[in-house]
């Protein structure tokens, strides 16, 4: 019997003023986000996210770009102590890795799985200890909203409106509340919001 003190879920996501998390040229086209990633607000705000949790959340293209990217950060003396500090956790931590086309896991301490992200999150938050983070995979984040099992929404809102590509809140979605309960704005106009979800 699961009680109150289940796992928080928190999903993490860049989305431009019209709701878009990539730009109309499709899943690589980060143009209207890319110029607020490195800012001191977006940097403060991706420390935030991993801080408090044991497991990360990632679809296969999001694991294959970020274990890609940022083990070498984590090693880069020069690299700014706040995107160290993510990439050392993010090298350290569980990783449950959503892939239909791996049948192992090409990193440590990671795991792959073939099955419905709704019921394996559900499981995860029934067991164990510590949040778990779903960092930008839009492929898990989409399933977790619908089945109202996302505790808290981090959203880095960028000041720009693409025109077109993927959004993340699909019409269809069960209706539900959220308490704000933290905001900072960035000198280019970027903001960094955190939602929990009222229950």
């Amino acid at each position: 019997m699961t009680s109150s003190t289940t796992r928080r879920v928190t999903a993490n996501l860049s989305l431009t003023l019209d709701g878009r998390y990539h730009g109309p040229g499709g899943p690589a086209d980060f143009a209207a986000i890319g110029p607020y990633v490195t800012t001191d607000v977006a940097r403060d705000h991706l420390t935030g996210i991993w801080e408090g949790a044991t497991t990360a959340v990632l679809g296969r293209v999001n694991a294959e770009g970020f274990l890609g990217y940022w083990p070498p950060v984590a090693e880069d003396e020069n690299a700014d102590p706040r995107d160290r500090g993510y990439a050392k956790w993010l090298v350290d931590v569980e990783k449950v890795v959503f892939s239909t086309t791996l049948t192992q896991a090409p990193w440590e301490r990671a795991r792959v799985v073939n099955a419905p992200a709704a019921d394996v999150v559900a499981e995860l938050k029934a067991t164990g200890s510590g949040d778990i983070l779903v960092n930008s995979s839009v492929s898990i984040i989409k399933p977790l909203l619908a089945a109202d099992l996302i505790d808290r929404l981090r959203l880095m809102i960028v000041p720009e409106i693409a025109g077109g590509g993927g959004r993340l809140f699909d019409d269809g979605l069960p209706a539900s509340k959220w308490t704000l309960t933290r905001q900072e704005a960035g000198k280019l106009g970027e903001m960094a919001l955190v939602y929990d979800r009222a229950r």
